[in-house]
């Protein structure tokens, strides 16, 4: 397929570029330059705010994927929250205006298990009181409950959801959110630290997999999807993306 990849040079991206251009021809657009540019990508560096630029790169494109996200410096801050806000909402929506005017009728987001407050923060009881949080695991709800995280990330992709929602309502589009957990270059897979992000980690492959399952997936409007390397399904289940998308990870973490 042809791709416009929308902050195809951030976490996400990088990881996942040289996976997805195996397969597929791919146009990216980026504030930034990147660091380590993938041979075979088109690289544009520009606003996703500027519609008509979208417009322009959109042409001819079966499918946009969406990876922009606000910066990770000053993590709190309200600048930063400010960033990650005005990426997922009129970022997304220039983005997915320009996208539109294209006659582009499929897109993939590359969302977030934060669409969900963190389910160790007292809602829902660790399995085991007496272990430090560090090493308790916990249960997220699954695709059929609302999303409710506050905190400003997961707002940010809660309302980047939405935005999708808005546009398969509006324009006809397919939007088909990953709701990713902790994705992690190949070379540093597995993850290390708590137990929570341990258990839930995923692989860069089985990211650009799940991306690959999401771009085939059309013709049902919008629908959200966890995807995450915990294979046992010890904290959520991916019933949902292995039913539908015939994803399930390769790199199951331990």
């Amino acid at each position: 397929m042809r791709l416009l990849v929308v902050g195809g040079c951030g976490l996400v991206g990088s990881m996942v570029l040289p996976h997805l251009v195996a397969m597929h021809r791919i146009r990216v657009l980026d504030l930034v330059e990147p660091a380590a540019p993938v041979s075979d990508v088109e690289y544009h560096a520009g606003d996703l705010h500027d519609v008509d630029l979208v417009a322009a790169l959109a042409q001819g494109v079966d499918s946009l994927v969406f990876m922009a996200m606000g910066p990770v410096r000053d993590w709190g801050s309200p600048a930063t929250a400010r960033a990650h806000l005005d990426v997922a909402v009129p970022g997304m929506y220039a983005t997915l205006t320009g996208a539109h005017r294209a006659g582009v009728r499929h897109a993939v987001y590359t969302s977030s298990m934060s669409v969900y407050r963190y389910p160790l923060d007292g809602k829902e009881p660790p399995p085991d009181r007496e272990a430090p949080v560090d090493e308790r695991l916990a249960r997220y709800p699954d695709e059929t409950t609302p999303p409710d995280a506050s905190d400003f990330y997961g707002l940010a992709k809660r309302l980047g959801e939405a935005v999708c929602r808005n546009a398969t309502v509006e324009w006809g589009m397919d939007a088909v959110c990953l709701r990713l957990c902790f994705p992690t270059a190949d070379e540093d897979w597995p993850r290390g630290g708590p137990a929570m992000k341990r258990a839930i980690a995923t692989s860069a492959r089985d990211v650009a997999a799940a991306i690959e399952a999401a771009l085939a997936r059309r013709g049902k409007g919008f629908d959200a999807y966890a995807i995450s390397g915990d294979a046992a399904e010890r904290t959520m289940s991916l019933a949902k993306a292995k039913a539908e998308l015939g994803w399930a990870p390769r790199d199951p973490t331990p």
